[in-house]
């Protein structure tokens, strides 16, 4: 693991939640981008080295949407950024960890990204993260 790469939040509506950050980091939005596969809008905001990344969900059934739900909005994940993520899945593999997904799934903000389950992790939705092309 290299570092924290970002934290995810979940949010219900950005049209509250982006100029909310804006003001709370005091900086722009630099980007918003859908994730079909995960079924959700991202909007991302640098904060030093790091990232916060805001989640919306793109459907009533959808993951984040589910989770607003169940929890409310908040903190969602936690994203490590990683050098190698096909070696870094097999070594937690081996540690016993649980993967969500067995490969890298093309991610948000140009990244391969595989999940951990969180009942392994403390109950932290744990996101390893690597640059595609990196």
């Amino acid at each position: 693991m290299l570092k924290i790469e970002h934290i995810g939040i979940a949010v219900s509506r950005f049209e509250t939640a982006i100029p909310l950050y804006e003001k709370l980091l005091n900086t722009p939005c630099y980007k918003t981008e859908t994730v079909a596969s995960e079924q959700v809008n991202t909007a991302f905001f640098q904060t030093g080295d790091s990232k916060i990344e805001l989640l919306e969900s793109i459907r009533e059934d959808g993951v984040i949407a589910k989770f607003i739900e169940k929890k409310g909005e908040g903190i969602h994940h936690i994203a490590f950024e990683v050098g190698d993520i096909l070696a870094e899945m097999e070594r937690l593999q081996k540690e016993g960890f649980v993967l969500l997904n067995k490969e890298p799934k093309k991610g948000a903000d140009n990244k391969w990204v595989c999940f951990l389950h969180p009942k392994g992790t403390n109950g932290v939705l744990v996101e390893l993260c690597q640059e595609i092309g990196g």
